[in-house]
């Protein structure tokens, strides 16, 4: 094929590093449990029958997950229900958080945004990918916002035939 009519992939000439924030969601199953259940007509929490229910949990059921406590109920639990739930399953959840299944990922993310090594990214052009299959809380591409700006050359978001410039060091 001659010269002048050769293919070139611009976008791989560009020299954009490109960034999936989607690679840093942990694996594993996520698991909820809803206190509701462990009160009485899912109303009350009387000690004896709460503690009876937490007993009665095999925490192998929750080996290698991640867990979210919640409650649906319009009621009033005592934090050391908590402390009593979290302390039968911790052994063999990777996490246990208060909250809905959102508050998991988004604590997740921020975990996975403070932990990762992003030297690689040094004085590089980054593009964020903006489109995933996995839905990812806004709060981490915040975060991620604050770990690269003192890092990289320019960092810009979507995809390298349609993104937006967000900065430029």
């Amino acid at each position: 094929m001659s010269e002048e009519f050769e293919i070139k992939n611009k976008v791989a000439d560009s020299g954009l590093v490109n960034f999936d924030l989607s690679e840093l969601v942990p694996k594993g199953t996520r698991k909820g449990i809803d206190l509701k259940d462990f009160l009485w007509e899912g109303m009350i929490l009387r000690e004896k029958d709460f503690r009876d229910k937490v007993a009665a949990i095999n925490p192998e059921d929750y080996r290698e997950c991640y867990v979210y406590i919640y409650n649906s109920a319009d009621a009033i639990v005592p934090l050391w229900a908590y402390f009593l739930l979290t302390a039968k399953i911790t052994d063999e959840a990777k996490k246990v958080v208060f909250g809905n299944r959102e508050d998991l990922e988004v604590l997740l993310m921020h975990n996975a945004v403070q932990t990762f090594d992003f030297k690689k990214l040094t004085d590089e052009r980054v593009l964020v990918k903006g489109c995933s299959d996995v839905n990812i809380p806004e709060n981490a591409y915040i975060e991620l916002v604050e770990q690269l700006k003192p890092l990289v050359k320019s960092l810009m978001f979507g995809e390298a035939c349609s993104n937006v410039p967000i900065f430029k060091n």
